[in-house]
């Protein structure tokens, strides 16, 4: 294993389509502060140690990032683009590609990056706020340990305005991630906090903690992500949007014992976006937060 006294690398992925925002949400500018939330995701990881960033992106935004962000962000940072390629797929499979336009998956997009990490990672989306202190959280423990880790949030401060939501609800054991458990349409009324699990109503526990995909990640992660497309493929039936998911390796792994993973509670709220129409509500969110009010 690797890890122990380094400060790990900084894995974006930025290569989603974004087709319910109604265009290029991961460089989507906030207002007010004139920045996108990679960046601000950027700056805090800078702040807490982190000099190499690998961002994983799509062939629509790679000239503005090229462009405009890589030059906004602080000197001494490494930046490497990596384009996710519907076509990046092993040989022998060539026939999955048929009608597919829609790339294959976060499982997919880490292992686009495979080729330029060799130490242990923090792997987040670019249209995710996370907080400052979820970097320094991460950061500190590739110091001490070299096992995998996540920062979750709790629940209670991921939910929506706008309506239901669906979180993956961790299920933590000795302070490793067992499970991840998809609870959908949840939402908070009269102070309870409801959902659905398996297709059945529940009443949640607002303490729970959701997976907001911060990972810490090691390179022998990469082996269990590359046998595991290999069987996504193989097992593929040309509905052209399955995806193969970051999080279902990393249950695998779990499963069998290759890889524990540390849970540690974020300190911040996160925010994110889906639709457009949210862009300026969550700016003042991040605005406030980042001015301490």
């Amino acid at each position: 294993m690797t890890g122990i006294n380094q400060y790990p690398a900084l894995i974006i992925l930025a290569g989603g389509l974004g087709s319910r925002f109604g265009g290029n949400k991961q460089v989507a500018e906030l207002p007010n502060l004139n920045q996108s939330i990679m960046e601000l995701s950027i700056t805090d990881a800078h702040r807490a140690g982190v000099r190499d960033v690998i961002m994983i992106v799509n062939d629509k935004v790679r000239d503005y990032i090229e462009d405009v962000i890589i030059p906004r962000l602080p000197e001494s940072l490494t930046v490497t683009l990596v384009e996710q390629k519907l076509t990046d797929i092993p040989e022998g499979y060539q026939d999955c590609l048929i009608g597919r336009d829609k790339p294959w998956g976060t499982g997919h997009a880490l292992l686009c990056a495979k080729p330029y990490v060799n130490k242990p990672a923090i792997v987040i989306t670019a249209d995710d706020y996370y907080g400052a202190d979820a970097f320094l959280q991460l950061v500190e423990h590739f110091q001490y340990h070299d096992n995998m880790a996540m920062v979750a949030y709790p629940i209670i401060n991921t939910l929506s305005e706008q309506g239901g939501v669906n979180r993956g609800i961790c299920v933590i054991e000795e302070g490793k991630l067992h499970s991840v458990e998809e609870a959908l349409n949840i939402r908070l009324e009269n102070g309870q906090l409801y959902g659905e699990i398996s297709g059945k109503p529940c009443y949640l526990d607002t303490r729970a903690l959701s997976s907001m995909t911060f990972w810490g990640i090691t390179p022998e992660l990469f082996t269990a992500l590359e046998s595991g497309f290999i069987g996504f493929l193989k097992n593929y039936d040309n509905g052209v949007k399955s995806e193969y998911y970051l999080p279902d390796c990393i249950q695998h792994c779990i499963n069998t014992a290759t890889q524990a993973v540390s849970v540690y509670q974020a300190k911040s709220n996160w925010y994110g976006i889906t639709y457009k129409s949210e862009l300026n509500i969550v700016a003042r969110k991040i605005y406030e937060a980042r001015q301490g009010k």
